[in-house]
């Protein structure tokens, strides 16, 4: 019969174990909160190739290395997303050319409007999301974005990914439905360099962040909606707030995911189908 303390080892150990699972798997969909806009040979030299939802976090990811001590756990910092810092030089914005686009636009202009005030509506077949664009702070995403509504882009699209388990994010931006397309451009990050990168901040219910394809300055058309704070890298510019409809999203998320790209990981239940996307200037 085990004595009192090597049954106490036994619980530490098992204890042990399970933060060390839980952390793998943190670090684990951290690592796949990218838009994974990649031409096809990139994605078969990555080991992914076609087989299932690459989307807009890889559906391959490389498996976690084990902490040898619990200590080395990182813990998430109770901080709101990062903030934006421009991208622009000399007021203009640098957009350059970057795989094929999902549907043909034109690049945004390359000096945006920097003293406008931006709102997008992103109309859905379960309601209206309506976000406050945050151009002050990230005017060449900002830019992108308004490009890209007012061309059309994100009509008749859907939103290709929900994930239930940390990261809370609703992923949309992509008219292939893929995970895999963008708008044939790419454009520099606009996040605090002060605040690093490789420690954890919480991305805040209702914030919008561009998602990207897992490198610096990868930013495409690909963005994600947060319903419940996220304890994420500080890797993806946050360029909005929702100030209504979260409800929706929260909800959908109620539903699930099919779990295609993993548990608490794939394609909504509930289909969020976007309409339209029409932007406000004032």
């Amino acid at each position: 019969m085990a004595t009192k303390r090597e049954r106490q080892r036994k619980l530490a150990r098992e204890r042990h174990e399970r933060r060390r699972q839980r952390q793998a798997e943190r670090d684990r969909r951290n690592r796949r909160l990218s838009a994974a806009i990649i031409v096809a040979v990139l994605v078969v030299a990555v080991g992914i190739g076609g087989a299932g939802l690459a989307g807009a976090f890889s559906s391959s990811p490389s498996k976690p290395t084990a902490d040898a001590s619990p200590s080395a756990t990182p813990t998430p910092t109770p901080t709101p997303a990062p903030s934006a810092t421009p991208a622009t030089t000399d007021g203009k914005c640098t957009y350059t050319k970057s795989g094929k686009a999902a549907r043909k636009v034109s690049l945004p202009p390359a000096k945006p409007d920097l003293t406008a005030k931006y709102q997008a509506t992103i109309a859905t077949n379960r309601g209206d999301i309506v976000i406050d664009l945050n151009n002050t702070a990230a005017p060449c995403t900002v830019n992108s974005f308004v490009s890209l509504a007012d061309q059309g882009f994100f009509n008749n699209t859907h939103c290709h990914r929900l994930t239930t388990i940390d990261p809370y994010v609703l992923q949309c931006g992509d008219p292939t439905g893929t995970g895999r397309g963008g708008p044939g451009y790419k454009f520099a990050n606009e996040i605090n360099s002060s605040q690093g990168t490789g420690g954890y901040v919480i991305y805040q219910p209702g914030t919008v962040a561009m998602a990207n394809s897992g490198g610096t300055d990868t930013n495409g058309s690909q963005f994600f909606l947060v319903y419940k704070d996220s304890p994420l890298q500080p890797d993806y510019t946050p360029f909005g707030t929702i100030v209504s409809g979260l409800n929706i999203i929260q909800n959908v998320a109620k539903a699930g995911s099919d779990n295609s790209n993993g548990q608490g990981d794939g394609h909504p239940k509930e289909k969020v189908e976007i309409n339209s996307v029409t932007i406000k200037k004032t």
